[in-house]
């Protein structure tokens, strides 16, 4: 098993170097200006940076980069208020894969993370948990195909869902992206 490399200074010097002008452009399609849209980038280099030692290089950092800018532009919108939300419909604002594409080597990562998260739970909650949110079958559906009580159910799903957070956590904004498509 590979040891983690962390953040050190050259690549964070390589990171902004390969970064910093695309990330600009990227926020700019949210701000509409050119400054703030520096300001925020800076911003999340400056936030990377401070994190350094904490940042596993073996996980995607340039999805990292591009998620913190996405979510900074939307507070810096929102703390603004120079937009009009009809505007911004109109506008359809991209997301993270307007900076990134979707990188398959990440995507099936995950997808097996989450594979064997599943796996890990107990047989019952993982039986509950499938049929939740693979058969998108409601509480009472589950209940009656399965014979127990709604209560159990939720029960079974809070108990499987706090597992998948713990597990999946550091990859929560990907997860919710990558099932939204």
């Amino acid at each position: 098993m590979e040891t983690p490399r962390f953040l050190d200074e050259i690549a964070f010097e390589e990171l902004f170097r390969n970064h910093f002008k695309g990330l600009i452009h990227f926020a700019v399609t949210y701000v509409k200006d050119g400054e703030a849209a520096r300001e925020i980038v800076q911003e999340a280099f400056l936030n990377l940076w401070e994190k350094r030692e904490r940042i596993d290089l073996s996980k995607p950092v340039k999805s990292y980069l591009a998620t913190a800018v996405r979510n900074r532009c939307l507070n810096y919108l929102r703390d603004h208020k120079k937009f009009s939300h009809d505007l911004l419909d109109l506008e359809q604002l991209p997301g993270n894969d307007y900076y990134e594409q979707p990188d398959r080597l990440v995507e099936a990562d995950i997808r097996e993370k989450i594979t064997g998260s599943i796996g890990e739970l107990p047989e019952k909650c993982r039986e509950i948990f499938v049929l939740s949110r693979s058969e998108n079958l409601k509480y009472q559906e589950i209940a009656d195909r399965l014979q127990i009580s709604v209560k159990t159910v939720e029960a079974q799903m809070s108990k499987a869902l706090q597992h998948m957070r713990n597990r999946l956590g550091e990859y929560l904004s990907v997860v919710v992206i990558m099932l939204l498509r």
